[in-house]
């Protein structure tokens, strides 16, 4: 097997928390190979973001504020990791290097701007904000410039999600009454349903080969991760427990399935088979872990 290059400042991170927590093997040896996962976490005192390997190893503090840091997203090629922060009074986009360093604020709006999500070939951010008075889908290029509406609809339109050839943007919306997955070309056109279902559906993810959609759904009575087909069809339920499943996240090889889950009495980071298989524990913390962001090459 080829052996991932792993971006320095990563490399970096893991190996001030080798020395933080000792270790019986090299860092080298220790390095995931299935890359990181970003997350948030209120485990010191507020919710602040964390990355850690895949296998759960090396957890790790990125912001450092007193306001509300969520919802990762990692840029594709590592380096980067976008987030929502009300750190200046209101939900903005921030903008951070993959080891906490250089953040910028992305959005100035009076509004909430929140989710977002990197496109794949890293030009640009797509999120929601609710700025033109109800939330839609807009996206802009990565340094803040160029922001624009691409869903135009007057209901709630959330969650953004690309597909993996930039083409397409899966998202959330409520304008049948509830909440169901539509897709659109990456410039708003050709808004389409793709769910149709009483019960409530949400985080839509992209499979890395595009084929399928992960998302969660209340339809059996309490949040379960399903998945379908790209084209909306051969929905099936991937987690079967009492507790509640949350923001399937794709491993970058599309082997594994992150999420978040209150499953253990507390809300910590999980990953399963993408058939839902082999459900493994990543956070035990008493704190609150949640939305999964997964990087790897």
């Amino acid at each position: 097997m080829k052996r991932r290059q792993i971006p320095i400042f990563l490399s970096a991170l893991l190996l001030i928390s080798s020395i933080s927590y000792a270790q019986d093997q090299p860092i080298a040896e220790m390095t995931p190979e299935n890359g990181f996962i970003a997350f948030y976490s209120h485990r010191d005192g507020n919710l602040e973001i964390y990355v850690m390997g895949a296998d759960g190893s090396h957890p790790q503090r990125l912001t450092v504020n007193t306001a509300e840091d969520r919802h990762p997203s990692w840029s594709p090629d590592g380096s980067q990791i976008a987030f929502m922060s009300d750190r200046d009074g209101n939900r903005e986009i921030y903008v951070m290097n993959a080891d906490g360093s250089n953040v910028r604020r992305l959005t100035h709006n009076e509004a909430w701007d929140r989710t977002p999500a990197w496109s794949p070939d890293g030009t640009q951010i797509a999120f929601q904000s609710n700025r033109d008075g109800n939330p839609e889908i807009y996206v802009m290029n990565i340094d803040g410039s160029n922001q624009r509406n691409l869903t135009h609809n007057p209901v709630e339109d959330n969650v953004p999600a690309w597909s993996p050839d930039g083409r397409q943007i899966v998202f959330i919306s409520n304008r049948r009454g509830n909440n169901d997955i539509y897709v659109m070309n990456a410039d708003g056109s050709a808004q389409t349903r793709l769910s149709d279902h009483q019960h409530e559906e949400y985080a839509p993810a992209w499979s890395p080969d595009g084929t399928q959609i992960a998302f969660d759904s209340d339809r059996v009575g309490n949040t379960e991760i399903y998945v379908m087909d790209a084209d909306g069809r051969n929905v099936r339920r991937l987690t079967r427990d009492v507790a509640e499943d949350y923001s399937p996240a794709w491993s970058p090889d599309g082997t594994q399935i992150a999420f978040y889950s209150g499953r253990d009495g507390n809300t910590d980071i999980y990953i399963m088979d993408a058939d839902g298989e082999n459900v493994q524990q990543l956070t035990d913390d008493p704190a609150w872990d949640a939305s999964p962001a997964w990087w790897g090459e």
